[in-house]
């Protein structure tokens, strides 16, 4: 499977001009309705597309990623008198979280009906007398004809084997890229072969909005009413998680990016790692006392909600196994509202999922909003703050090299692993993590058979953790190297615990 995160497609300049634009809207719209109409015109100011059919088309799809991006639902395109563009824009229009679910949404006419899995052969092939893909074939799919092989998708299964035994690689393997992205089976195809999402299945981790290189899957976002909020005079205070760093520029360091969010209009700035940093002392304690004690079978981290929510969905077994602790987003929140019970709070991560955790009935989450370094990117262009210019006034340093750690596949368990190593010398600690809900699967099918005993296992729905979440602005590698670096400069490598 082919990776874009990271890569700057006219696919992701495309979603970031939306969202700068709807900041726009929010932050300097004198007639809102009228200016969102005009939107999809200012977007599509061309007269031919350079690759769809038509400008119509471009712009069809423009309006829908517009109304998601100010928290609305798409129009559907099934009824004989389709709903306006502003249809719903009252309830759209206020200071407060706003969300009618689903999160993630397939745009229709975005969709390019990929096709499912098929294998083709290629004008490649070279007419080989060998044959190899003939002869490997257990079905009998493959003829000659014309001096070229020929699969018989009737009779193909799919195997693979005709590729793999191919000497000049001339079979292709064509699959939807959303529906290969995601680990939970959750892309189905309509009647006119468009991908849909079963919402019973998807866990919103938004892989496959990443994949999808035509840009037909988009989730909604918050920005809008967050804009609303800050122009209510409320006090309203950031939480930023540690995948950050780097996000916004080479140039502009924490310091920077702090100074930055409160030009913006926020009162405060906090690091998420605060968070994990008493989360992980607690997932310590716990591990200590409960798994390397042999009183519980194996124990799962419960940072990545796409993870978590996966786990309960499809291995209800292993609930009590989740950790109970408060994920670093709430735990972030508690502290902030402690401290400042007038404020609401923001969460600024790399996440799309962290937006239904915040909205979620379970657990009081304390989150009044939940924005990605994407969609704040559209709010400082909006704004024409430009951070590589920004004269840091201000401190980043909160949290410690365990907590900001977490940003990375694998940085939740040595976390925890750092602090039992600390806290309780001597403990032998057994460490699994998975990468992908793929991965994931395969890892908690192993726990249930009893192949984990003893471990503690940290999943990451987003293959590279969190610097790699469907909301980030960078390729996964600089942002490790990022991390790497802001890990290193916390003063403290792990939390003081008190009583030791």
């Amino acid at each position: 499977m082919s990776d874009m995160r990271g890569i700057d497609t006219p696919v992701r300049q495309k979603r970031r001009r939306v969202f700068k634009e709807v900041a726009k809207l929010a932050y300097n719209s004198t007639n809102l309705k009228d200016d969102m109409e005009a939107l999809p015109y200012k977007i599509v100011d061309y007269e031919e597309s350079l690759y769809r059919e038509s400008v119509y088309r471009d712009r069809a799809i423009i309006r829908e990623r517009i109304r998601l991006a100010m928290g609305m639902s798409l129009r559907p395109e099934n009824r004989e008198k389709p709903a306006h563009l502003t249809q719903g824009l009252e309830d759209s229009n206020i200071d407060e979280k706003y969300y009618e679910p689903p999160l993630m949404q397939v745009i229709p006419s975005a969709c390019n009906a990929c096709p499912e899995n098929r294998y083709e052969v290629t004008n490649v092939c070279m007419g080989c007398v060998a044959h190899p893909c003939q002869s490997v074939c257990p079905r009998g799919a493959i003829s000659f004809r014309s001096g070229k092989s020929v699969i018989d998708q009737e009779k193909c299964i799919q195997c693979g084997k005709c590729k793999n035994i191919c000497p000049y690689d001339a079979i292709s393997h064509r699959e939807r890229p959303c529906k290969a992205a995601c680990g939970v089976s959750a892309i189905k195809s309509d009647r006119f072969g468009r991908a849909y999402i079963d919402n019973e299945q998807c866990v919103s981790c938004g892989m496959c909005m990443v994949s999808c290189p035509f840009g037909a899957i988009a989730d909604k976002s918050q920005i809008f009413q967050l804009i609303r909020a800050m122009q209510s005079g409320r006090k309203i205070i950031a939480q930023v998680a540690p995948a950050f760093v780097g996000q916004f520029g080479p140039k502009v360091t924490p310091d920077m990016f702090k100074t930055a969010l409160k030009q913006l209009g926020f009162a405060d700035v906090y690091e998420t790692a605060i968070g994990a940093d008493i989360g992980c002392m607690a997932e310590a304690e716990h591990y200590v006392k409960e798994v390397a004690s042999g009183k519980q079978d194996f124990a799962l981290t419960s940072c990545c909600p796409s993870w978590s929510v996966m786990a309960k969905k499809l291995f209800p077994e292993t609930i009590d196994k989740i950790s109970n602790e408060l994920t670093p987003m709430v735990a972030t929140a508690r502290i902030i509202k402690e401290k400042h019970p007038d404020a609401s709070v923001v969460f600024i991560g790399p996440c799309a999922s962290k937006k239904l955790e915040a909205s979620r009935h379970s657990v009081r989450s304390d989150v009044d909003f939940v924005i990605t370094f994407e969609e704040l990117t559209g709010m400082f262009e909006a704004k024409g703050i430009f951070l590589d210019a920004i004269k840091a006034m201000d401190e980043m340093d909160d949290a410690t090299g365990a907590g900001r750690g977490y940003g990375v596949a694998g940085g939740v368990a040595s976390a925890i692993e750092e602090c039992i190593q600390k806290y309780y010398p001597g403990t032998e600690v057994k460490i699994e993590h998975a990468e992908s809900l793929a991965e994931c699967k395969k890892m908690l099918l192993l726990a249930k058979a009893g192949k984990k005993n003893g471990c503690l296992i940290e999943g990451m729905a987003c293959p590279g953790g969190c610097v790699a979440g469907a909301g980030t602005n960078i390729p996964i590698l600089t942002a490790n190297r990022e991390l790497a670096k802001f890990k290193a400069q916390a003063s403290q490598p792990v939390p003081v615990k008190e009583d030791v």
